[in-house]
């Protein structure tokens, strides 16, 4: 009990040599040891590490989950480790929602029909986005938080560490310093020579005396100097080396980016591919016109999200397919039928693939028919002399 009483008291003064040292820096009235410029720089750059990786992790987390409540929700499992439960993702919701909907309106009319189409590609988007997000959590989000729960307290623990080294050796520099001011004073007034006839000579030794114990401040605050500036130059060293190490840590943070990125085009990739599925399968039905750029996408085969992702098409080709013996028919030499033809009025722009399709502009009026063994989802559109293919989903059929 008594060493913990001496060690507490001990503690407790260094604390107070401490904060005086720092209190006076802050006022100027204490010099201060300043680090070189090379270390402080690593010092700026660990700092804007920190707290850019904080942002990037915050807004991500955001992205990923945009609900407060549930990344709170989420937090919390985390911190009482335990396994944060399943949740469905929005899509998914909505697929629920759709097929309830269908069930009760009608599977059969064409609105059910739809819902139910509509359902299955929004389960297809769900599933998607929470292999994304899992994804995306392990990959990116688990090394950024493990560098800010592991590898920067770490930091932040030897910085208060030679922060401290610092301060005591400052404060070894000022006790010296104060020591040799009364030291070289004492020494003063010692030269002096006394006046033995004076009522009081013991000023002399008195002096003397005072100018020896002087001297033993001065060697014992040398050595405690000593000592304070090998500590600070130890602690120094290795503060320095785990700066450095945040170059790796970028490294590191670079390779999970490129990893993020991955994940994030085989979602798209995916959601793409779902999308083009449904609008195929929108247009079938009778009055629906969807308007779009892309063409149909065949039936989703099972491909890994990689190959989906490395088979995206980055500039979407707008060419239909072409029906068997159609590709050899000279659209200049086809001549329309005597009836059958009927305006159209062009509900999006459309630019033509090759020289047998015909470029639309949106709201044109046009006159279009069809030809025997053609495919359904094209016509033949005529304006004036100009004569070629076009897609019906970009038409409204008027007369």
């Amino acid at each position: 009990m008594d060493f913990n009483m001496k060690k507490l008291a001990s503690d407790a003064g260094i604390f107070f040599t401490r904060a005086v040292q720092f209190t006076e820096e802050k006022f100027g009235q204490a010099e201060k040891t300043e680090l070189d410029a090379n270390f402080e720089n690593l010092l700026a750059r660990a700092d804007s590490t920190k707290n850019w990786t904080e942002k990037i992790l915050r807004q991500t987390e955001v992205l990923l989950q945009p609900n407060p409540s549930a990344r709170v929700e989420e937090f919390l499992y985390e911190k009482l480790d335990r396994k944060v439960p399943s949740r469905v993702t929005n899509g998914e919701l909505l697929a629920q929602y759709m097929a309830e909907a269908a069930s009760e309106l009608g599977p059969t009319t064409p609105y059910g029909k739809t819902l139910i189409k509509v359902s299955e590609a929004e389960k297809r988007l769900g599933a998607a986005e929470r292999d994304f997000i899992h994804a995306a959590s392990i990959n990116f989000l688990t090394p950024l938080r493990n560098f800010l729960e592991g590898d920067w307290k770490t930091i932040s623990k030897e910085r208060r560490l030679l922060q401290n080294r610092r301060l005591d050796l400052d404060v070894c520099k000022a006790r010296l310093k104060k020591a040799k001011a009364a030291e070289a004073k004492a020494a003063c007034e010692g030269d002096t020579v006394p006046d033995f006839q004076e009522t009081r000579p013991r000023n002399y030794i008195l002096s003397a005396s005072a100018s020896a114990l002087w001297n033993d401040e001065v060697d014992k605050s040398e050595q405690e100097l000593r000592v304070a500036q090998t500590e600070f130059d130890r602690q120094a060293e290795v503060t320095r080396l785990l700066l450095e190490g945040i170059s790796s840590t970028h490294v590191n943070h670079l390779r999970c980016l490129q990893e993020f990125v991955e994940s994030q085009t085989t979602y798209y990739a995916q959601c793409y591919r779902h999308m083009l599925d449904l609008q195929k399968q929108l247009g079938r039905f009778p009055g629906t016109f969807v308007g779009t750029t892309e063409p149909a996408s065949p039936p989703l085969s099972s491909t890994s999200p990689t190959t989906t992702a490395a088979t995206m098409p980055m500039e979407p080709s707008v060419a239909g397919p072409v029906p068997p013996g159609e590709a050899a028919l000279c659209l200049e030499e086809v001549a329309p039928p005597a009836s059958g033809t009927r305006k159209a009025r062009v509900l999006y722009d459309y630019e033509a693939a090759d020289s047998s399709e015909l470029a639309l502009l949106a709201d044109e009026l046009i006159t279009v028919y069809s030809l025997p063994g053609m495919d359904p989802d094209w016509l033949i559109g005529e304006r004036g002399n100009k004569k070629g293919k076009v897609p019906v989903t970009y038409l409204e059929l008027l007369s």
